[in-house]
């Protein structure tokens, strides 16, 4: 069954950081939570969040995928500078939010610059989430191999499973598979054949929804 496109959700009650986005319930009332995000070009009514969104809700996983505070600030143009801990606290009030939502473990992930901010959060506080799903990691600017943004790698006490395309010029397998050395916790990475950064494409847009579900799923129930 094809789930329904998310309710829209605003919650101001957190100190310092508003969480506004789109809310999909699961039928089950014990079910598992994902808090998803953008990147740093999108919102959360991308094709990609939204695909995401309605397969994991079908799966029996809620799911909010919510605006980081730079969108809310603007509709358009990338983060600002320095802004990283803004958008973290974002992430940290969705957790909470869904968390009031749903009873289950709750994953939190999102695509390229979200997912970094993600992880990011979750290697600050290993108890924010129980899981990651990053889509599409930015592991390096284009070009750009010798900056790597994997600093925090270490500190990543959760599972995470990364999501990536054959053609993403963030990160090439080899590189992703050095980079998650650097993790002591469990990874696993999924790489998308003819996919770039934008991870989702008419070719491969009914298909990888489900893909990912059932990767992520199977994820982290290994540790059940």
């Amino acid at each position: 069954m094809i789930a329904m496109s998310g309710v829209e959700y605003k919650d101001d009650s957190f100190e310092g950081a508003a969480v506004r986005g789109f809310l999909h319930r699961a039928e089950r009332a014990d079910a598992d939570g994902l808090v998803l995000t953008h990147g740093a070009g999108a919102n959360c009514r991308s094709a990609l969040l939204t695909a995401m969104a309605e397969a994991f809700c079908a799966a029996g996983v809620a799911v909010l995928r919510c605006d980081l505070p730079f969108r809310q600030a603007r509709p358009f143009g990338p983060p600002m500078r320095g802004g990283g801990e803004k958008d973290q606290a974002g992430l940290r009030a969705a957790v909470a939010a869904l968390r009031r939502q749903t009873p289950g473990r709750i994953f939190m992930g999102g695509h390229s610059y979200g997912g970094r901010q993600a992880s990011m959060l979750a290697a600050a506080d290993p108890d924010v989430a129980e899981a990651l799903l990053l889509l599409s990691y930015p592991l390096h600017p284009p070009e750009k191999p010798a900056v790597m943004r994997t600093d925090h790698f270490p500190s990543l006490r959760i599972p995470a499973l990364f999501v990536s395309g054959e053609r993403d010029g963030f990160g090439t397998r080899e590189e992703l598979e050095i980079a998650r050395n650097l993790i002591p916790a469990r990874t696993e990475l999924m790489m998308v054949a003819s996919a770039g950064h934008e991870l989702m494409s008419k070719k491969n847009q009914e298909e990888l929804p489900g893909l990912v579900v059932r990767d992520f799923v199977r994820f982290i129930d290994q540790d059940s």
